[in-house]
């Protein structure tokens, strides 16, 4: 696959602003995440996108989400994936449980998409209004995979708590907490999340986060948060700022992918920011700026090029020497 899409590289042409023409035998696909997630949206966005920029034919896969879409690009499955920052430093050190120990050391940085804020819906007549309250409760987070999937349960048992974990696509949560079956649903993703925007709509809701002492608890924990906040109006019915923690996005490709190839990808992404953002609007984060969100995943040669010719300082970290 990788050998094609090297030969068909070197035939690239310039178009400006606008990216570069690939003349590539081989369409490329993009591992994207469920339906109700930011992936699912954000990833038909960017498919689109570099279809009409590059003149490739990019198709999606769903997936799992972020620890899925790291294997498939380590394994070339795919040529594209996307993936927060906590989970692939699980995957570079080899440290998280799906992990089994191996680290996926082919995975290279290509450039940043979004923030993924967590927080917590619960219908209103549940009384549900704390996190706190969800101890003993029965929780969905989303997708095995992805991150919610993996890091919910880590943040239950940093902050001494149990509860029993649901998972399952993010529209399948919305729906199990709409019928009863689920006390509340703990998600993250760029924003607004398309499963709470329908909860919102349809139904009488309470969404939370976490108290100041409970999210410094869950950064001692996993130093990989930062903090991170969901303005309020996010949802008609959130009408404060909710502080929280969240992880940063970048997409990814494998180490193989020529570099003529992934410096198109990068160029034809940020230079076209506003039809990024007409498809979602977590895309105004995908900047050129917010590639320092990324401090230890090496960046493809190519995307390094991108970088450099823009002036944008990258993590001496993130750079392989």
């Amino acid at each position: 696959m990788f050998r094609r899409v090297l030969m068909a590289a070197s035939a690239a042409v310039a178009l400006g602003a606008a990216g570069a023409a690939l003349a590539q035998p081989k369409p490329m696909t993009l591992g994207t995440a469920s339906i109700g997630g930011t992936y699912f949206i954000y990833g038909g966005v960017l498919a689109k996108l570099l279809t009409d920029k590059l003149g490739v034919n990019v198709s999606t896969q769903q997936t799992q989400g972020p620890n899925q879409n790291i294997l498939l690009v380590d394994d070339k499955k795919v040529e594209l994936g996307m993936t927060t920052m906590g989970v692939a430093l699980q995957a570079w050190t080899g440290k998280g449980d799906w992990t089994k120990g191996k680290k996926f050391e082919n995975i290279r940085a290509l450039f940043p998409m979004y923030d993924t804020p967590f927080q917590c819906v619960a219908l209103k007549k549940s009384g549900v209004t704390a996190f706190k309250q969800l101890d003993g409760k029965t929780v969905g987070v989303g997708p095995k995979a992805g991150t919610p999937g993996t890091y919910m349960p880590l943040i239950f048992q940093a902050l001494g708590m149990k509860a029993t974990i649901r998972n399952g696509q993010g529209s399948d949560m919305a729906g199990q907490l709409s019928d009863g079956i689920l006390d509340a649903f703990c998600f993250g993703a760029g924003l607004p999340i398309a499963a709470f925007s329908q909860l919102d709509a349809e139904k009488e809701v309470v969404f939370f986060t976490w108290t100041n002492d409970e999210i410094a608890k869950i950064k001692a924990a996993m130093p990989e948060w930062s903090d991170s906040v969901i303005p309020k109006g996010t949802y008609k019915q959130q009408t404060a700022d909710e502080r929280t923690v969240g992880v940063y996005n970048f997409a990814i490709a494998h180490k193989d992918l020529p570099d003529d190839v992934a410096y198109a990808i990068v160029k034809a992404v940020l230079e076209n920011n506003g039809a990024m953002v007409q498809g979602h609007e977590a895309a105004k984060e995908t900047v050129p700026a917010n590639a320092v969100r990324n401090a230890f995943l090496p960046f493809h040669p190519g995307a390094v090029k991108y970088y450099k010719e823009k002036n944008i300082p990258l993590d001496p970290k993130a750079i392989l020497k």
